[in-house]
């Protein structure tokens, strides 16, 4: 397998992905390109039809959007196990996997994820309104699974990936939750996979201009 993926400071779906192909340690080849460059086109020109990444080339098969890759992964190589085990839960996690891909547009838009700073925004009531039902998905999802492991699910799922980036978001910008909701900020950022992801973002030093919103607090 061949995994494009962009700058590890700021590519978002880019993570998703390749947490999901880190926590199961499959292997896989790593191909990073630069955001917002004419090379970033380049690399992708034959391989994506929509020229964004993070895109999963396995054999002859080419999967160019994210949750899908996620969908392909686990069926192919996980046997389900990056989902839930019982229907019921299954579809809850599928659903706020596809709310999160889906919904949100405030939040992704005014804090766009940036490992390398620590930033303050003004807040809008759009922003506020995304901030407050991420907050209810944590404070929910732990309280569920509270004799568990800490994670959205009891044990680590693909919806751990696809909000991982929202807690680097909400670290970068500041944001303050409730204390079930931090909680579980504070132990995706005890993931050593993450933990390395964020260690090589912070060795990047391309500028994304796009992204770099706010100013430093």
């Amino acid at each position: 397998m061949q995994l494009y993926i962009g700058n590890k400071n700021y590519s978002t779906w880019s993570l998703r992905v390749w947490l999901l192909l880190e926590k199961f340690g499959l292997e896989y080849d790593e191909i990073k390109l630069n955001l917002a460059t004419e090379s970033f086109y380049q690399g992708l020109e034959g391989v994506s039809p929509t020229q964004k990444v993070p895109v999963l080339v396995d054999d002859d098969v080419t999967v160019w959007e994210s949750l899908a890759i996620l969908e392909y992964i686990n069926e192919s190589y996980l046997s389900g196990a990056a989902l839930p085990i019982s229907a019921s839960e299954r579809a809850r996690a599928r659903a706020l996997c596809a709310e999160m891909h889906s919904s949100f547009r405030a939040l992704k838009n005014a804090m766009p994820m940036n490992i390398r700073a620590k930033r303050h925004i003004e807040v809008n009531p759009q922003v506020l309104k995304d901030i407050q039902r991420v907050e209810a998905i944590f404070t929910e999802q732990m309280q569920r699974y509270k004799q568990k492991d800490g994670w959205l699910f009891g044990d680590w799922s693909m919806v751990d990936a696809m909000f991982a980036p929202v807690c680097l978001r909400f670290d970068t910008y500041g944001v303050e939750l409730n204390a079930r909701a931090q909680k579980y900020v504070e132990q995706v950022f005890t993931c050593p996979v993450l933990s390395r992801w964020r260690d090589q973002a912070l060795l990047e030093e391309d500028v994304v201009r796009c992204n770099e919103t706010g100013v430093d607090r």
